[in-house]
């Protein structure tokens, strides 16, 4: 190589490793309800903090979990000062919103999520849950609303009863344990109880059409103070789902599931298949919010009387400009 070359090159990376020392490390406080931990809803996350995605951009991102009382209670972490951003399931955003709340959505989390209805063995179609228990999420989200539909496709409207359970792992506690005939499991444990002889019924995916389940969210009036943070967590977020998209990465991605939950690697590694092959558009490519999603959430909130019309709009709880300073929106 030329002299002049060398230098070049050595000045280049010099002025790298300047801009890179000179960036301010800055902390953000994350929000993660105990039940997403332990599930595969952690996995943007858990890729970020463990692949130094993060780290990458200047960040230092505390996970705090549990946030008591689950999905309800993540905006209300928010306005208390607990947490900075956080974790939350759409509908939960929009309530709050609608009560003052000035909470949006800034990156998506999980898009269109593969909710499956899975039963004791004996239970061997969906006439055999008429007058058993069944383990649903709050009443108010995309999970149970999901659920109905599904069993009313079946024949099924009121003619069971119902334990409200917040979170996979507690309701696959309440079926392993026997106290549910039958529950709505998200990966891996719906893989787990299929593995053990529970019986796969039918999936959230069968009743409901694409949507927007969970994203990370913000308060504007904090966020207009550390948007430079904001669009780092939003840059950081977005290699994560590039990392899990990756093909070469399939093993670590495999690791990590395993870590967080505690499923086998068979298991964990049927859950990337269940969601890639083929793509199911269980995950956004980087991050990148459709309002479309959200909008659909919008009215199946409606359509299960949570909501009355005139119907909100979708932009009125998300804030994109994040996502394009990042460059992914």
């Amino acid at each position: 190589m030329p002299t002049s070359m060398r230098l070049l090159l050595a000045g280049l990376i010099g002025a790298a490793f300047a801009h890179g020392a000179g960036v301010e490390t800055l902390m953000l406080r994350y929000g993660q309800a105990y039940s997403a931990a332990h599930s595969v809803f952690s996995l943007p996350i858990s890729i970020a903090q463990r692949e130094g995605l993060f780290a990458r951009e200047g960040l230092d991102v505390k996970v705090l979990i549990p946030i008591p009382g689950g999905s309800d209670k993540m905006i209300a972490a928010l306005h208390d000062d607990e947490v900075d951003l956080t974790h939350v399931a759409t509908p939960f955003l929009i309530r709050a919103a609608l009560a003052g709340s000035d909470a949006v959505g800034i990156a998506a989390e999980f898009d269109n999520p593969i909710y499956s209805l899975v039963a004791k063995p004996e239970i061997k179609r969906f006439a055999d849950l008429k007058g058993k228990i069944i383990g649903l999420a709050d009443a108010a989200g995309t999970i149970a609303i999901s659920m109905r539909k599904l069993l009313a496709l079946h024949g099924l409207e009121h003619d069971f009863g119902v334990k409200m359970i917040e979170g996979t792992p507690t309701r696959w506690n309440c079926l392993h344990q026997g106290d549910c005939d039958a529950v709505v499991l998200g990966q891996p444990q719906d893989l787990l109880a299929v593995q053990e002889g529970y019986r796969l019924l039918g999936t959230s995916n069968d009743a409901v059409p694409e949507l927007l389940y969970t994203v990370t969210a913000i308060r504007r009036s904090w966020a207009a103070d550390h948007k430079e943070a904001v669009t780092r967590y939003v840059r950081g977020l977005g290699a994560a789902f590039a990392f899990i998209r990756d093909p070469a990465n399939r093993d670590r991605v495999i690791r990590t599931i395993v870590d967080t939950t505690g499923v086998s690697e068979l298991i964990a590694g049927q859950t990337l298949d269940l969601y890639f092959k083929p793509e199911r558009g269980v995950l956004p490519r980087r991050g990148e919010i459709d309002p479309k999603g959200l909008q659909q959430v919008i009215a199946l909130m409606s359509e299960a009387g949570n909501l009355e019309p005139p119907l909100p709009t979708a932009d009125r709880f998300l804030d994109l400009d994040y996502l394009r300073a990042a460059g992914i929106e």
